[in-house]
């Protein structure tokens, strides 16, 4: 959740702290894999088998990114790593 910082504008008003743009390094390559999967249209079955763990684990670590990242879904993960050329 953002960081609430006084409005110097207004005396009693409160504005959210600019969000810190996502960098490049957040993300280890495990989780770039599984964002690479999930754009290739894998489902988390199948990369669970091809990363031979969990799809519980699949799930736990797509949840991370989300995270991670400030995104509310899968997609907007996915679609953040294809705009910054990560996948």
């Amino acid at each position: 959740m953002p960081e609430l910082t006084r409005d110097p504008r207004h005396e009693h008003s409160f504005a959210r702290a600019p969000m810190k743009p996502p960098g490049l390094n957040r993300l280890a390559a495990d989780q770039l894999d599984i964002l690479s999967l999930l754009a290739q249209g894998q489902t988390v079955e199948a990369i669970a088998r091809r990363l031979n763990v969990s799809e519980r684990t699949v799930r736990r670590r797509v949840r991370a990114v989300t995270v991670e990242l400030g995104v509310d879904s899968t997609i907007e993960a996915v679609v953040w790593a294809v705009r910054q050329q990560l996948i």
